[in-house]
């Protein structure tokens, strides 16, 4: 079944590129989410338990280098694959119009195809080759179908992209060889240590990835020329590349060199939720706000994750992918109201969506409070769980570092808390000012924030369906994050 959900997006995704000239943009699209929804299905049957490799191949391919086809559903890596599967369904729902260009739904399903790859592998550089595989096809998303008005603009966010991921690939990729020398082996689950010097190149390629500050600059104007589903897949699946990567290579395959980084990875996560708290006061353009949230976001699941505790990969992994679906929701909504003002700025918008398009306003303002921590939805379990795992710490990090960490980003909380609710004053409050694009929800868009509505609250009613993974306090874990029934 893993095999098929890795494979079909792929396949599929190719002959629509192949079809795109007889293709309408609609029947490619519902296409496309019938697709997604497959591989979607699959990965969720495909599940064994959290203390084997569900559905795991593992046969060879390029012997004289001892890689191997490896892949396989982790307790670390199903909740990832999942939250790609479902995103990457709901970006070809709302891509099904006759005026979307084929060509665009075959790239989103080669880019969720690719990171599906990378979650599911178990071999170094299987998971580089997936790793490196969105790349192009992300490219031409933003480049080409980015935003109308700046032509110029798109291109130079397209490529600023492109050259600070490739040159984060290039340190990650001598990272991995350094690794694969010293160990004698490709295959993650053998791999238990490594020297320091390549965590130190490992951390750096998935920090440019997550983003970390002050790596993160290429992030605003990327989102902000992206169309609303390279947005979504951007934020949603490829800043989890980073934090995966950060789980999996550092946490769980060369922790005690790893233990060394942890400590600068928590100083930068902390910095990261300040620092773009401030930035989004200073943002007038909706999409470009959203995108400094998230690096606010990364930081608390970076924090998180540099305890290298069960509670820390707990609230990590929970975090990431709450992110993933409350992002997800306010990207879709800002690029609703994108389409129908042709701006995302919020002063152009204007104030009183209450009473102008209700629902619209509606969806934006949960997804909002479900970004700022709101107890009863999915953000908040994924900022108390960080700050848990930072005030239990145990050897990795000073108690001292830890607790300063710790009130730094209580801080950033209340930060967080008070640029939302200024965006939601300023977009959903106030005296109503008409504008020529005044409406709301079509059935596609309530479709899709119907589904992701749920999800908040799904998760932030039921936390246990993911915490549940890494709720055994005797547990250990090998390369691949996978718990050891007790």
């Amino acid at each position: 079944m893993i095999a098929v959900a890795l494979i079909l997006p792929f396949a599929v995704g190719l002959l629509l590129m192949f079809l795109r000239k007889r293709l309408s943009g609609r029947n490619a699209a519902i296409i496309a989410a019938a697709t997604m929804l497959v591989s979607l299905v699959l990965l969720g049957l495909v599940w064994e338990g959290r203390a084997v490799v569900s559905g795991e191949i593992d046969i060879g391919w390029i012997d004289p280098l001892g890689a191997r086809l490896h892949v396989g559903a982790t307790a670390l890596s199903w909740p990832f694959l999942l939250m790609t599967a479902f995103l990457g369904t709901l970006c070809c729902v709302w891509l099904v119009d006759d005026e979307t260009p084929p060509a665009l739904v075959a790239l989103v399903l080669v880019i969720a195809a690719s990171a599906l790859g990378v979650f599911a592998s178990l071999d170094l550089l299987l998971f580089f080759v997936f790793f490196e595989l969105a790349l192009i096809p992300m490219w031409f998303v933003i480049a080409w179908w980015g935003d109308a008005l700046d032509p110029v603009g798109r291109r130079r966010a397209a490529t600023r992209f492109l050259l600070f991921t490739v040159s984060g690939s290039a340190l990650l990729l001598v990272g991995i060889i350094i690794v694969a020398l010293d160990s004698g082996t490709l295959q993650i689950p053998d791999i238990t240590g490594g020297p320091v010097v390549a965590v130190v190149l490992i951390v750096l390629g998935f920090a440019i990835k997550t983003p970390l500050v002050p790596l993160h600059t290429w992030l605003p104007d990327a989102h902000s020329k992206a169309p609303t589903v390279g947005s979504v897949l951007l934020a949603g699946v490829f800043l989890k590349l980073g934090t995966y990567g950060l789980l999996l290579l550092g946490v769980g395959m060369l922790p005690e060199s790893f233990a060394e980084v942890a400590p600068y990875l928590a100083v930068a996560g902390v910095a990261g939720i300040i620092w773009s708290a401030l930035a989004c006061y200073a943002q007038d353009d909706l999409k470009r706000l959203i995108a400094y949230s998230s690096v606010g976001h990364m930081g608390f699941v970076v924090l998180a994750l540099s305890t290298m505790s069960d509670i820390g990969v707990a609230a990590a992994v929970f975090g990431s992918v709450a992110h993933g679906v409350v992002t997800g929701l306010l990207f879709f909504n800002a690029g609703s109201l994108k389409d129908r003002f042709g701006t995302a700025s919020i002063r152009v918008i204007g104030r009183g969506l209450y009473s102008r398009t209700p629902w619209l306003a509606v969806t934006f303002v949960l997804a909002a409070v479900a970004s700022l921590g709101l107890p009863g939805l999915a953000g908040f379990w994924g900022e108390l769980l960080s700050l848990r795992a930072a005030y239990e710490v145990g050897d990795v990090l000073t108690r001292p570092l830890a607790w300063s960490a710790l009130g730094v980003a209580v801080l950033g909380v209340a930060l967080t808390t008070a640029y939302f609710v200024r965006a939601i004053r300023l977009l959903a409050q106030g005296d109503p000012m008409p504008r020529d694009g005044d409406r709301d929800l079509t059935l596609r868009e309530a479709f899709v924030s119907g589904v992701l509505v749920t999800s908040i609250l799904v998760l932030g009613l039921a936390p246990g369906l993911i915490v549940g993974l890494y709720d055994n306090p005797g547990a250990t874990y090998s390369g691949t994050y996978s718990p050891v029934a007790p």
